[in-house]
């Protein structure tokens, strides 16, 4: 697979990189996030093929770019540490990406687990709530699943890639919008497949949820209505987690301001339908 390289960030996750690394079909580059569980040295050992790079901190998302940066071919697909592509998926990718010019990220379908329950994400997907441009391989989408997409290296480093300010949980819906607001199409492509084997391990779950409300707030401040943000803002006040996240969120709102764009009219709806969609499913 010469048209497609596999990006994994990682962050002590050993095991798991052992575990998932061998199964990927393509060239892998593998961004350690500061490991101290000895993850890069593991990973040189066992799979000398695998191009490692530690970083002296740990980026979060942001690490991803860095790989991106580091590989020579023209489509990237990311994995997680517990996560890999599927059969030929890689393979089926670049030829969708090869016929469609004006498409920069596909979507793949997310199967969780041992027993390949599929990802509600990808089930939200699947209903098509923005329709399937003709010049789209697959159902438009305004959003995906990290570990389930391949991207257009040159596209992706020109908007900017991951935003390192929002280091991990939610990086995603940023980066959509602004490949988006670019005039490239988002695709979710279901017969491209991901394995996800998410494993207990032990982080602290009211800290994730503080860090995704604080992302969320965020991305919504830097591209949708103000009284989206100021309503986003006052629902957060609600639960302990969400005035935590709302607290982080307030200490970059200088740098909100200085990177504020607003979405254009179109993509502000069509994101508007998406959100009338999930509410109507749960």
């Amino acid at each position: 697979m010469r048209k497609v390289t596999v990006v994994v960030a990682s962050h002590n996750r050993r095991e798991q990189l052992l575990q998932t690394l061998p199964r990927h079909r393509a060239p892998v580059i593998l961004v350690d996030n500061a490991s101290t569980d000895g993850s890069a040295a593991a990973v040189r050992a066992r799979f000398p093929q695998v191009r490692v790079l530690r970083l002296p901190v740990n980026a979060g998302a942001a690490a991803r770019n860095v790989g991106v940066a580091l590989a020579q071919t023209p489509y990237v697909a990311f994995a997680d540490d517990d996560s890999y592509w599927d059969g030929d998926a890689l393979e089926q990718a670049a030829r969708a990406l090869d016929r469609h010019p004006s498409t920069a990220l596909l979507a793949a379908r997310v199967l969780v687990g041992p027993t390949a329950k599929l990802d509600p994400v990808s089930a939200g997907m699947a209903t098509a709530p923005l329709g399937t441009m003709p010049t789209q391989p697959g159902p438009s989408v305004l959003g995906f699943l990290a570990c389930s997409a391949v991207v257009r290296r040159e596209v992706f480093l020109a908007v900017g890639g991951f935003q390192p300010k929002l280091h991990v949980y939610g990086e995603e819906a940023l980066l959509a919008m602004d490949l988006a607001t670019q005039g490239w199409g988002l695709a979710y492509l279901p017969s491209l497949v991901v394995r996800h084997l998410p494993v207990p391990n032990g982080r602290d779950p009211a800290a994730r949820r503080r860090q995704q409300i604080r992302n969320d707030l965020l991305t919504t401040w830097l591209r949708r209505p103000a009284t989206r943000a100021v309503r986003d803002a006052a629902r957060a006040l609600s639960t302990s987690d969400g005035r935590a996240g709302l607290h982080d969120a307030l200490a970059e709102l200088p740098w909100v301001m200085r990177h504020r764009r607003r979405l254009p009219p179109h993509l502000e709806a069509a994101l508007r339908r998406l959100e009338t969609s999930q509410a109507a499913v749960g």
